[in-house]
């Protein structure tokens, strides 16, 4: 089918968005080449925030988006959650109990563009459990997970540097 018909927020649109409303330390957003289930094409957008006024010690926050239109009731009944807690996060340096959603001072936001967006009932409050769908979300999941590991990772390397020229300096 053609991919024409997908309207993709976009992820200099998505940061700059994202910008807008969290104050944060790291900004990053994704989009997935379009994907076709049942023989009609969607495209799977995630967009990340991590540190800065977020608290750390709580579960993520998740902004959950259906075709640019905020899906804000059943969280647990929907494919995104479900992806967010297949998804390993520990590998990325948040912590996470099994089952649950990770903890740690990050927001997510995640966008389905489908022609035919398939949900759990007639309120449109969450995203079935499709396996093709399921599968985009943790990929895309995944790919900004990397990204955000590469920058705990080094922000964790220049601290413990400091921490180490700070101690040869005392010791000076």
């Amino acid at each position: 089918p053609s991919l024409d018909c997908l309207s993709p927020i976009g992820e200099k649109a998505i940061i700059e968005g994202l910008k807008k409303e969290i104050k944060g330390d790291f900004y990053t957003a994704i989009s997935r080449r379009p994907s076709v289930y049942r023989g009609n094409p969607f495209l799977i957008e995630v967009g990340l925030v991590y540190g800065g006024d977020i608290l750390s010690d709580e579960f993520i926050r998740v902004i959950r988006l259906a075709n640019r239109v905020p899906l804000q009731y059943q969280q647990s009944a929907c494919a995104i959650t479900k992806s967010i807690i297949n998804t390993s996060w520990r590998s990325y340096g948040l912590g996470q109990s099994k089952g649950a959603l990770p903890q740690g001072p990050l927001v997510l936001m995640i966008h389905i563009a489908y022609v035919w967006v398939p949900f759990t009932s007639e309120a449109k409050e969450a995203i079935a459990h499709y396996p093709e769908i399921i599968k985009q979300i943790k990929l895309a999941l995944q790919d900004v997970g990397r990204k955000l590991g590469s920058y705990i990772r080094k922000t964790v390397k220049v601290r413990e540097q400091q921490e180490r020229v700070n101690l040869f300096e005392r010791y000076i």
